[in-house]
């Protein structure tokens, strides 16, 4: 019903993603070249037909249709007053950042993760505390021995989950996230949780919201959810977070209305409502698009890269490949392929942990397009393991 296939030329409309040179072919910032539902546009293309832009309230539609889709999709009973509009995922976490944590205290991550968690630590005086995944047999996990030694550490206040986690591609299990909980009430640490990909698992797979697990996870954390990566939406800014501990609530509440990220633009409201009310089936043949693209990748690099591991993805379009046989680091192998082929692709370190071996790609894109990147992949590749680099 939808076509994928299709590609749509996104040069020259002031595009992050496309902002490179003529010929080069970005595979690496988290956003999709395909066109949002068309459900959504419609209701988007409605709005601006009205002519005014004035000052927008969140009305109550905007709370039903999260509700309802989290309840439909993942089983999770949402209240209308857990909601807080916000003008992103990144914008709510920063706050939350200020607001539940002092200057000099520590915030824990699991490395590697989206290297912007760094920044809203680092750029608010707080500081970075990594508890590395650990990487065993081509696959992650948490590491709970030292996961805990890190929150036992009085310094610590904030954890910041990524769940499904990114560049990972991992969905965290109910038992994960219920030991999660245990450790962070123990000591004393508040969760914040990013759900942003919840909604970009593989077909027949679903995600475990982490305040559903437990009365401990419900009542000890935040939790950052949004339609825009799900639905290409990110240049629209709206998010939401929930909370459904209402003195926690009323802090995070404050932080955002302090930060002034908490009132919608005049498109950001009707798109989320289009969203989750009207692009269901676009969603499902997305995810079967971005599996078989998945497919295609393990499938090239079985055949022309068999050096090169794909961790196996269980949710997000973004692949995180361990070159850690070829020689150099990737910063180094990332920059070279670019100037070689004009692939742009994300370099590891950047999301810490283990990461300096590794490099994240970005395949929501039409087929043929991905063909592309991979052909470019594989002579840049080839090219360096011959330059003597």
């Amino acid at each position: 019903m939808y076509d994928f296939d299709r590609v749509t030329d996104r040069r020259n409309t002031h595009s992050l993603k496309w902002d490179v040179g003529e010929n080069e072919l970005p595979m690496w910032v988290a956003d999709m070249d395909f066109e949002t539902a068309p459900e959504i546009s419609a209701a988007i293309r409605a709005r601006a037909a009205h002519g005014i832009y004035g000052y927008t309230v969140v009305p109550e539609e905007w709370q039903d249709a999260y509700i309802s889709w989290w309840q439909r999709r993942h089983g999770y009973a949402m209240e209308k007053d857990w909601l807080i509009f916000c003008t992103g995922v990144v914008p709510a976490i920063s706050s939350i950042v200020r607001k539940i944590t002092t200057p000099a205290e520590k915030v824990l991550i699991q490395t590697p993760v989206y290297n912007i968690f760094f920044n809203s630590i680092l750029n608010n005086g707080r500081q970075v505390l990594e508890s590395p995944l650990r990487y065993e047999n081509g696959a992650y996990r948490m590491d709970f021995d030292d996961l805990e030694s890190k929150l036992a550490d009085p310094q610590t206040a904030l954890m910041i989950l990524c769940n499904p986690h990114n560049p990972v591609g991992k969905i965290w299990d109910r038992e994960t996230l219920v030991r999660v909980g245990e450790l962070c009430q123990k000591h004393h640490v508040t969760v914040l949780s990013d759900e942003i990909h919840c909604d970009l698992t593989d077909p027949g797979r679903d995600y475990v919201p982490f305040a559903s697990v437990s009365p401990a996870c419900r009542d000890n954390s935040v939790t950052c959810i949004a339609p825009t990566k799900t639905f290409n939406l990110a240049g629209m800014q709206t998010a939401a977070v929930s909370v459904p501990n209402p003195v926690l609530r009323h802090r995070v509440w404050r932080g955002l209305n302090t930060d002034e990220v908490a009132e919608p633009n005049a498109f950001a409201v009707d798109a989320a409502i289009a969203a989750f009310t009207k692009g269901e089936d676009w969603l499902n043949e997305l995810r079967a698009y971005i599996l078989e693209n998945k497919r295609t990748v393990a499938d090239f690099l079985n055949r022309m890269l068999p050096e090169i591991h794909l961790i196996p993805s269980e949710a997000t379009y973004l692949l995180w490949l361990d070159c850690a046989a070829l020689p150099g680091n990737t910063d180094e192998i990332t920059a070279f392929i670019r100037k070689e082929t004009g692939l742009y692709l994300s370099a590891g370190a950047q999301f810490g942990g283990n990461g300096e071996k590794f490099i994240r790609m970005n395949i929501a894109c039409p087929r043929s397009v991905l063909r592309d990147g991979l052909n470019r992949f594989l002579e840049g590749v080839q090219a360096w393991k011959t330059s003597g680099k």
